[in-house]
């Protein structure tokens, strides 16, 4: 079993948590300990996974990654008005390659989907996702991911597998599971011009930080539509993270990704989230801990909405275009928004049914302008093949 690989929570950590208040998370945490063994698995909603890996670093660090002190800022945080059982897990230290990381990563991740327990990876190094993408190949058939980040990660065709490059491997990698990948915070400097000109072919979705800064909210139907994660913290800015060289001045701040956070954890379809590159200084400690405190807060208000024309919690519009007849759905009880897709998925293709895309008031009313949401219009020319 892959759990065995898993290294118990340090008793350092363990000490220290015998000194928290009662509401505290680390008197909550179900913890795995040296003399108890791993905690037990039922009724779990969440587990906490340290990744110590860092050898495919795309700039080497002096040191690894204290994940203790992520540890001790993150049971130090009260406890919300959750109903979720909590375990962490401890960590995946190096193996003897890191191919054999990647595997064990994998394994755990599996096993904990097929638990139906949320992880959420602590990962010294983004290339982490790679693994956590493969971990759903025997689970779901095509994935949706998005990754917070000020770069797209493809990397250069020859270039082995780095955090500068894992998304490279996950396009060409057989099975190809991915379906959609989506960018949220890119920053134009940061990426080549043929990258950006692969997103628009691949029809990804991609949005600049200054879009989604100027207005949170466009990110809750991109989040909403994914069942995988991955947070590269260098979309955070320098004076958040404690003035890390490899931080840009430029990027989301504190308030920023902890909502960003809070959306992946209401989205009901999110399975992994995953929290890389996280440098060694108090400040960043503390954010981590903040941010995994909102996605387990989001994760706590999840609402299972399934729109129809059949379901009373939801009014349906009907907008003619000149192109196409647009069909919306607006939830009475959460205000979300969705919108019909024909075809959006090949299994779709079959029966030739429609499928629903998480979308924004905005699409609709821009709908009702005559203006064709660009996120409708690449999910439909994906659908073409």
């Amino acid at each position: 079993m892959a759990f065995d690989f898993l290294v118990p929570v340090k008793d350092k950590v363990l000490a220290f948590s015998e000194f928290l208040p009662p509401q505290a998370l680390g008197k909550n945490i179900h913890k795995h300990t040296k003399q108890d063994g791993l905690p037990v698995f039922a009724n779990a909603k969440v587990a906490i996974v340290g990744v110590l890996e860092s050898r495919n670093a795309f700039e080497k660090k002096p040191e690894k990654m204290d994940i203790d002190s992520i540890r001790i800022q993150l049971y130090r945080l009260m406890m919300g008005n959750w109903n979720a059982t909590i375990l962490d897990l401890g960590d995946i230290e190096e193996g003897e390659t890191v191919e054999d990381t990647y595997f064990v990563v994998k394994e755990v991740v599996a096993g904990l989907l097929e638990e139906n327990i949320m992880p959420i990876i602590i990962g010294a190094t983004q290339d982490i996702t790679f693994a956590t993408y493969r971990a759903f190949d025997k689970i779901v058939n095509m994935i949706n991911m998005v990754s917070i980040d000020s770069r797209f990660d493809f990397g250069e065709d020859d270039e082995l597998i780095s955090s500068h490059s894992y998304m490279s491997n996950i396009i060409t990698d057989k099975p190809n599971n991915l379906y959609n990948f989506s960018n949220i915070g890119y920053q134009s400097y940061f990426n080549a011009q043929e990258e950006i000109d692969l997103m628009e072919r691949l029809f990804f979705d991609a949005y600049r930080l200054g879009d989604i800064t100027s207005d949170i909210s466009l990110a809750e139907p991109v989040l909403r539509n994914a069942h995988l994660v991955s947070l590269d913290v260098r979309a955070i800015r320098a004076s958040e993270m404690g003035l890390s060289a490899n931080f840009s001045p430029n990027g989301f701040t504190g308030r920023e990704i902890c909502a960003l956070a809070r959306y992946a954890g209401i989205s009901d379809k999110v399975s992994v989230f995953g929290i890389y590159e996280v440098e060694n200084s108090s400040l960043s400690f503390q954010l981590v801990a903040q941010i995994i405190w909102y996605f387990i807060e989001g994760l706590s208000f999840r609402t299972i909405e399934r729109p129809s024309s059949k379901n009373e919690d939801f009014t349906k519009f009907t907008v003619p275009t000149d192109t196409d007849e647009l069909i919306f759905y607006k939830s009475h009880i959460s205000e979300r928004w969705w919108v019909e897709v024909p075809s959006i998925l090949p299994e779709h293709t079959k029966t030739n049914s429609v499928a629903l895309l998480p979308c924004t008031e905005q699409d609709y009313l821009d709908a009702c302008n005559q203006q064709i949401p660009e996120r409708w219009l690449k999910a439909y020319k994906k659908s073409l093949g």
